[in-house]
């Protein structure tokens, strides 16, 4: 609907223009300050150029337009949002979309550990990640996901020697001395009770089974991992494993040699990331021949540049600031633009039950468990708080709150706001068929500002993509719904004189909320049951 005013806009003004939402959707839908930038120029005051500038759109058939202390205010017509709204309840499964895009983005976001479950410092970049890609989709982006598998170095090992010490013991009943770090939590004695089970006690007497149960150990935590993510609603295109692309090790250190990016120095291979912006240069290759961490990760930014994709966004943990600057000098290095590399930090999020804190668990040791998050507050709760703050900011919220029904619970208040709008539909006796050829041009103001505001969706949703701010559509979504309930409480729907222009205008509602729900990764809600209505 935007890009129709702004061509309607163009064609009267010869010029794009800046359009800006106003506080007060009484006074305008759109206002732009044109006039104060044709003032110096037109040597005439912004409120004459504005008056006069009104004037070109008196054969609208889209806007009403006037002039207001220098600026000019647009009002969408209600024949026109009408001829909207029928043509988006026609084509429901198009609503609030944008044509394809030519581009492509490869987003890489979780890529976690495969040592244990997904903790509570996983979840935010991963709903995160899931609804940037869901929301790029629907507004025609080319979006492929991808997750990083760090299967390769010590971790790994250690995962080994976990399991098989915590067999010895636990199993076995044989004393261990357990290492400095190692991983505990009740998970890996579930593991080694699954070793014990599928390989026999064997596999806990003999010290050179370490490295197949890291392997195995491995596997099973993946499958652990794609379980968390699924519960979730979270699916991935790629998994990447690191230690599938170390035998391009040799060929991208030779890359790297190639373009004067790396040098020795003390019996170590070192990459010159200080020279191009970073505040240190750092070690690739040990002085034992050992990649580090960074050459891994060298390796797999190669692989994913040579790949094609138009922009790279990776969603790190916020702990990772300072590893942007030397993976971008390496990106340079390769070859490549390392502006195609968008990096979106992620803050951690502080959990609270009953004013508390939300306690740890057992089975992952020191950490909350994204499968404990979820069997307290549900796949649709969790992703809507998750994205519900900018991404930087830190997050804090009481899982109890989450379980309220009533308008402080923003999932309840959403979903009650769909749900209300099918349980007219249904005191009416009629479906959305039914209304489609009902007049909204003769709606109140009231009425029009909340169609207007149902018919918004694909420029929320284009606003939050482009800008990284999915707070943006929780946001506009209470906003709908706190309008929609409002409007509900005031005016009497069913058997009024224009009950199917009013139900027509509740279908729009219904339509943007149930979309903008589902490309957040939410169904939305077409009954609830509660003990009394929600007043405003």
């Amino acid at each position: 609907m935007k890009e129709i005013i702004k061509e309607e806009i163009y064609k009267a003004l010869g010029q794009n223009v800046v359009l800006e939402k106003p506080k007060d959707r009484g006074l305008a839908h759109y206002a732009t300050p044109y006039a104060f930038s044709l003032a110096k120029e037109l040597k005439k005051s912004p409120k004459i150029i504005a008056d006069e500038l009104a004037l070109k759109f008196s054969d609208s058939k889209i806007l009403e337009v006037s002039a207001l202390n220098g600026y000019i205010n647009f009002r969408v017509k209600g024949e026109f949002l009408d001829k909207i709204s029928s043509h988006s309840l026609k084509n429901a499964d198009k609503f609030a979309t944008s044509k394809p895009k030519n581009s492509s983005t490869l987003i890489e976001y979780v890529s976690a550990n495969p040592t244990g479950p997904l903790h509570i410092g996983h979840v935010r970049g991963a709903v995160y990640g899931d609804t940037l890609a869901r929301v790029g989709r629907h507004i025609g982006e080319n979006i492929t996901t991808e997750y990083y598998i760090n299967d390769a170095g010590n971790q790994i090992d250690l995962l080994g020697i976990s399991i098989y010490l915590v067999g010895r013991e636990k199993l076995l009943g044989l004393e261990v001395e357990y290492p400095e770090s190692f991983y505990r939590g009740e998970y890996i004695e579930d593991l080694a009770k699954e070793a014990l089970d599928e390989f026999g006690e064997d596999i806990f007497k003999d010290e050179k089974s370490c490295s197949k149960l890291s392997v195995w150990g491995k596997d099973k935590m993946i499958k652990v991992i794609q379980k968390n993510l699924s519960d979730a609603h979270i699916s991935i295109d790629n998994w990447v494993s690191e230690k599938s692309l170390y035998n391009k090790l040799e060929s991208t250190v030779a890359k790297l040699k190639k373009c004067g990016g790396l040098y020795e120095q003390d019996g170590k291979i070192w990459i010159n990331s200080s020279a191009v912006g970073d505040e240190k240069d750092r070690v690739v290759i040990r002085e034992d021949t050992r990649p580090t961490y960074l050459a891994g990760d060298i390796v797999y930014h190669d692989d994913k540049f040579s790949r094609g994709f138009d922009r790279y966004i990776n969603i790190w943990g916020a702990d990772h600031h300072g590893y942007i600057a030397r993976m971008k000098a390496s990106i340079h290095f390769l070859g490549y633009d390392e502006s195609r590399l968008e990096v979106i930090l992620a803050q951690m999020v502080s959990l609270l039950k009953n004013g508390e804190t939300f306690k740890m668990s057992k089975r992952a040791g020191n950490f909350i468990l994204m499968s404990d998050v979820l069997e307290e507050i549900g796949s649709d709760a969790l992703r809507l708080i998750f994205i519900s703050k900018k991404c930087d900011t830190s997050l804090e919220f009481d899982v109890d709150e989450l379980k309220v029904e009533d308008s402080s619970n923003p999932i309840f208040y959403i979903n009650y706001a769909h749900a209300r709008v099918n349980q007219v539909f249904g005191k009416a006796g009629k479906k959305v068929d039914d209304v489609l050829d009902a007049n909204l041009d003769d709606l109140n103001e009231e009425a029009k500002n909340l169609l207007f505001e149902a018919l918004i969706l694909n420029e929320i949703l284009e606003d939050a993509f482009y800008s990284r701010q999915l707070q943006k559509i929780p946001d506009y979504l209470k906003s709908l719904s706190a309008s929609f309930h409002k409007f509900y409480n005031e005016n009497r729907v069913v058997g009024s004189q224009n009950e199917d222009a009013l139900l027509k205008l509740f279908a729009v509602v219904a339509l943007s909320i149930k979309t903008a729900l589902k490309v957040i990764g939410i169904e939305a809600k077409s009954k609830m049951v509660r003990k009394s209505e929600i007043e405003e």
